[in-house]
C-alpha cells in the first residue's frame, strides 16, 4: 500500500481503527487515525476443545477456520490417544492473526496452552457442554441441543483414535451431553469445524 491509502487496523480486542498511511515504509509505516470504533464482544461465547493432531498442519487448518467463524476460545487437548504432544504457541498465534486480518474481524480467539484432558474436563465451566465421539450409545444431534439464549457453549472433539471409554464417562459425569454431528465419520479437524459452524451460525 502507498502513502494516503486508507486501511483498517485492529488490536484483536474489539478495537477497529480506520487510518490513512502517512509514511509507507517496509520497516516502519506510520498512519494517521481517521476514526475509532470499539465493538462489544459476542453475546454468546463458543469454545472448541480439540485434541492435538498427529499432523500439525491439520490442527493449524482448524485454527484458521475457527477464527474465520468467530470462535471465542480454542483449547488444545492432550488425551489418552493424542499422538502429537508438541505445540508451538508462537506459530499458532501467528495463524490466528493472519486469519483475523483475512476475515476482517476485531476479536481474536483466546488460545490456551494444551490441557491434560482428565483434570481439565472436571473443572471447565460453560452453560452447555457437549462431547462428540464415535462410540456406541445414546446421542443427540448437536443442532437440536443448542440453547442460543445461554451465554456459553463448549464442545469436545477427540484425536484420530477418538476418546477412550474412561474419558467419555468422566465427561458425562461432569454434565457433558453426548452429541453427533451427522451420519458420516469425520476427521477430527473436520468435526471441529463442523461443530464450530453449527454453534456459531445457528
Amino acid at each position: 500500500m502507498q502513502t494516503n491509502e486508507e486501511l483498517r487496523l485492529t488490536d484483536g480486542n474489539g478495537l477497529s481503527v480506520l487510518a490513512k498511511i502517512r509514511e509507507a515504509n517496509k520497516k516502519k509505516c506510520s498512519v494517521s487515525i481517521i476514526e475509532k470504533q470499539k465493538q462489544e464482544p459476542p453475546k454468546r461465547r463458543v469454545q472448541i476443545a480439540l485434541s492435538l493432531l498427529k499432523n500439525a498442519s491439520r490442527f493449524e487448518w482448524f485454527l484458521e477456520k475457527a477464527t474465520e467463524l468467530g470462535i471465542s476460545e480454542i483449547i488444545p487437548l492432550k488425551s489418552a490417544r493424542t499422538e502429537k504432544q508438541q505445540f508451538r504457541m508462537d506459530r499458532m498465534k501467528g495463524i490466528l492473526e493472519s486469519a483475523l486480518i483475512q476475515s476482517q474481524q476485531v476479536w481474536m480467539p483466546v488460545l490456551l496452552e494444551p490441557q491434560n484432558f482428565l483434570p481439565w474436563v472436571e473443572k471447565v465451566q460453560a452453560d452447555q457442554k457437549f462431547i462428540a465421539h464415535c462410540e456406541p450409545g445414546a446421542k443427540r444431534r448437536l443442532s437440536e441441543m443448542i440453547n442460543t439464549n445461554l451465554s456459553s457453549q463448549l464442545i469436545l472433539i477427540g484425536p484420530e483414535g477418538d476418546f477412550t471409554d474412561e474419558e467419555i464417562k468422566r465427561s458425562l459425569d461432569n454434565r457433558f451431553i453426548a452429541v453427533e454431528l451427522g451420519e458420516n465419520r469425520l476427521r477430527s479437524e473436520t468435526a471441529a469445524v463442523a461443530a464450530a459452524s453449527v454453534l456459531k451460525l445457528l
